[in-house]
């Protein structure tokens, strides 16, 4: 009820796009962000995965959630994609790499980026500052805003 409540009594204006972000799985909280979502028409999900295998896994069931509720899957995103120090700008793959571009393969959907491990970006989300205007030189600067791009690019594409 009350993801139902959120999207329809909240007076939202012009929107060009409305994300809702929610933990990973397939429970009762999608089913009903989607339910609530569909007179709305959502142009799909964006997935977001760690390189991890136990992470990839539960994304591959949310993939098969989208395509059981008829959700088009605009592409993966593998965040946590290695730790680039701020000292000597050397990545490190911490957790592995490469597992949501190969799910993204495997399932057939656009993978639309990686982005690092970066303390900025971290602590500017916690803080509520704006980390694209405040830290432009980092790591995930450019990989947020290629991600972004893809996006947008796909977006203005007809449905599949």
């Amino acid at each position: 009820a009350l993801i139902k409540q959120f999207v329809a009594d909240v007076a939202w204006g012009d929107l060009d796009f409305l994300i809702v972000d929610t933990p990973p799985g397939t429970s009762d909280e999608h089913i009903s962000t989607v339910e609530a979502l569909r007179p709305y028409k959502p142009l799909g999900a964006i997935l977001v995965t760690t390189p991890q295998a136990v992470s990839v896994g539960d994304v591959r069931r949310e993939l098969t959630f989208c395509k059981k509720t008829g959700l088009r899957v605009l592409g993966i995103v593998e965040n946590m994609s290695g730790f680039v120090c701020p000292h000597c700008s050397e990545c490190t793959n911490i957790f592995s790499k490469g597992g949501g571009e190969e799910l993204a393969k495997h399932a057939g959907v656009p993978f639309l980026g990686c982005v690092p491990l970066d303390p900025q970006l971290s602590q500017s989300l916690e803080e509520g500052r704006d980390f694209i205007q405040e830290f432009p030189k980092s790591t995930a600067f450019p990989a947020l805003t290629r991600i972004a791009q893809h996006i947008l690019d796909g977006t203005s594409q007809p449905s599949s």
